[in-house]
């Protein structure tokens, strides 16, 4: 025997029968050739209800056949004895109950050795074959006509049925799939999984239906088709499995439909988080950095904001559009480590970019620009430099979008995205939503620019209305100091101011009005200027602030308050007033700081006919009088009289020099959460005053 012999001969191995037979419930009977019954099998008991007892030796037509059949019967056997003639066909035949019952036959001659003729006779229920034929026919026609796709496999999950509908969507025909491991033929991205589903099915007998499967796109924007599978086990009529079947639905118009609604859930979802991420500050760069971190990793692999410096610059932005541009980097975001982060401009900096290069075209024309597919040769059009362009080509970078940052009609600058990672390419949907997130934090970044625009005015004008160096005031050392709000320098409507009298008195004023920005910085400007031709009439203090309360009255919407100290060193006295302000806190030589008891008066502004009160201090040399606004101690963790006496304890213990004070007072007190402003004076009555008083 040959090697293919043996392998085919070791292939044939017995196995477990098939349950069709034994569904059928063949009988098998064998006549001789008068017509005697001399074989009987069990299952001819079964079909015809005698025994083998009962029917060996026994004419077959009399014990068998109807008599009204006789002589047709004894027709047909003499053509199977005599001619050797084959006969099949459904005959009625007598059960041994009395009943009359169809068979289904076939009959045959056998010939033993010595030349004897008999006739075997195998039969089965007609109803029974009936019923199976019908059900083969119909297993069979919809399995072959059916549009779903059928593949069955054996126990070895290879394949050994493969329908017309599956040779379509597979693209081969059933005999390139025949007895292949199935897994390899069917069209699913994940065949591990489909293995798996399919020996689970065999192990447990439980099917699995409805399971999603997708096929890997044959290229990146096309599209995977997606399936509804089911797997359901194969058993004979014993219980013996004999393999699985596999249907397949196409669904792939629903799988798209679904993906586009929940593409456009997570739009309007992405569109609602920019409406809550973007703009929660004033802050112009991180505003930027806000809407970057909105846009990825949903939208981009890679995000970059750059304003036009011209627009930080509050310059016209009128542009050539065969002039290059000068952008300000504000935000760069990735959504992973990927070298596309050192291609973009380094947050901070001013780059210049070609009248060629894409975003300069996307600023100048106001319209989006939009590669969907990024080819080797457009890289220098996107990037800055050619180091650049090499970096986005290792990063992989292949569909762009440069989208304009536009309001109140002015082009600001522009939101860069990219993707690398993420396959698909960006697509019309991709630009109107990015479009529309460029466009709502245009607006936000257009009031930060405008917001800080105005506090550098605010504040250029609060530092020019304010004395920049202390004046000389006799009989007394000063020290000074104004504070923005904030990092971000938010000026406000605090002063402070030194007035050196011609009778040898100084008048000291420390002020706060309400509000910040231009409008609180110009009234401060007005207030201080009043102040200043008041203090020169030779008023008290308690007679200044009725007027400035009658002048802040006639002013729209405007409270502030105010301390006006005169002191008179060469008297040790100072005469104090206050308008709804912080009390001035007093450091006497050699005994403790504390509070003035003074009568707090109104703010300027909020009421009519106000009353205010003139207290005398003594003030002796080496007394140092501390004025402040209440942005020095308020808090809002913390309630006032707790922040006062914090006042009054970093001023305890070693005299410090003034300057080196104020700056620990502004160091140590100002809440970090405040958004107030604060003016800080502090006064020394020098030694010797008395003296040389007028």
């Amino acid at each position: 025997m040959d090697a293919d012999a043996a392998g085919t001969f070791g292939a044939a191995t017995p196995s477990e029968p098939g349950g069709l037979l034994d569904t059928l419930g063949v009988a098998a009977v064998v006549l001789d050739a008068d017509g005697t019954i001399r074989l009987w099998s069990p299952q001819a008991q079964e079909l015809f209800g005698w025994s083998a007892e009962e029917a060996l030796g026994r004419y077959a037509g009399r014990l068998l056949v109807p008599e009204e059949h006789a002589d047709f019967v004894l027709d047909l056997f003499e053509q199977v004895i005599g001619g050797g003639r084959n006969w099949a066909g459904v005959f009625p035949v007598r059960h041994r109950d009395g009943s009359t019952r169809l068979v289904e036959f076939r009959n045959m001659r056998l010939t033993d050795r010595d030349g004897a003729r008999y006739a075997l006779g195998i039969a089965a229920d007609h109803t029974v074959v009936s019923g199976i034929e019908r059900n083969l026919a119909l297993s069979a026609q919809l399995v072959a006509q059916s549009p779903t796709g059928v593949a069955v496999a054996d126990t070895d999950l290879r394949l050994v049925l493969v329908n017309a509908a599956l040779e379509r969507i597979t693209g081969r025909p059933a005999d390139d799939c025949l007895g292949r491991p199935a897994a390899e033929h069917l069209p699913f991205e994940d065949r591990t999984d489909v293995e798996a589903a399919m020996r689970q099915v065999l192990e447990s007998g439980k099917p699995l239906l409805s399971r999603a499967a997708t096929e890997r796109a044959p290229a990146p924007g096309t599209g995977a088709r997606a399936w509804r599978v089911s797997y359901f086990r194969l058993d004979d009529s014993t219980g013996r499995v004999i393999g699985v079947a596999v249907t397949m639905i196409d669904v792939t118009e629903q799988y798209r439909a679904d993906q586009r609604s929940a593409q456009a859930r997570r739009r309007l979802a992405l569109i609602a988080d920019a409406s809550t991420r973007i703009g929660t500050t004033l802050d112009l760069e991180q505003t930027a950095r806000e809407l970057a971190d909105t846009v990825v990793p949903d939208l981009a692999d890679v995000a970059a904001v750059d304003v036009l410096d011209s627009v930080i610059q509050a310059r016209s932005t009128n542009r050539d559009a065969s002039a290059p541009a000068h952008f300000r980097a504000l935000a760069v975001k990735t959504a992973y480590p990927t070298s596309a982060a050192d291609a973009a401009d380094p947050v901070g900096e001013i780059t210049r970019y070609e009248a060629d290069r894409l975003v300069t075209r996307c600023v100048a024309t106001g319209r989006t620009v939009h590669l969907a597919h990024v080819r080797p040769e457009d890289l220098p059009q996107v990037a800055r430099d050619e180091p650049a362009a090499d970096l986005l080509a290792h990063a992989g970078l292949h569909s762009y979008l440069a989208v304009p940052l536009i309001a109140r009609g002015e082009v600001l600058g522009a939101l860069d995205l990219k993707r690398a990672r993420n396959p698909q390419p960006f697509t019309e949907d991709d630009i109107l939503l990015a479009e529309e997130l460029a466009a709502r934090a245009a607006v936000c970044i257009d009031n930060a620019r405008w917001y800080q625009t105005q506090l550098q005015a605010a504040t250029t004008l609060q530092r020019h209305l304010l004395p920049r160096t202390p004046p000389d005031a006799p009989g007394l050392n000063v020290a000074c100091r104004y504070q923005p709000a904030g990092a971000a320098g938010h000026a406000g409507g605090d002063w402070f101011d030194i007035i050196p009298l011609a009778d040898g008195t100084t008048a000291l004023v420390v002020g706060d009005v309400m509000g910040s920005g231009i409008k609180a910085a110009a009234t401060m400007g007005q207030l201080r200027t009043a102040t200043r031709t008041l203090a020169r009439l030779g008023l008290q203090p308690a007679e200044i602030l009725r007027h400035l309360d009658q002048l802040t009255g006639e002013l729209e919407e405007t409270i502030a308050t105010c301390v006006y100290a005169l002191c008179a060193p060469y008297a040790e006295t100072c005469h104090i007033a206050l308008a709804g302000h912080p009390p001035p806190a007093l450091l006497l030589p050699g005994k403790e700081p504390a509070l003035l008891e003074l009568p707090t008066g109104a703010p300027l502004g909020a009421a009519e006919n106000v009353d205010f009160t003139t207290t005398s201090v003594a003030l002796p040399p080496g007394a140092r009088l501390f004025l402040y606004t209440d942005g020095l101690v308020e808090a809002r963790r913390h309630a006032i009289d707790t922040r006062m006496h914090a006042l009054l304890r970093h001023i305890t213990g070693a005299r410090l020099p003034l300057e080196t004070t104020c700056d620990r007072l502004l160091t140590a007190l100002p809440d970090p959460e405040s958004h107030d402003d604060i003016a800080l004076l502090i006064a020394e009555a020098a030694p010797g005053n008395a003296a040389e008083g007028p």
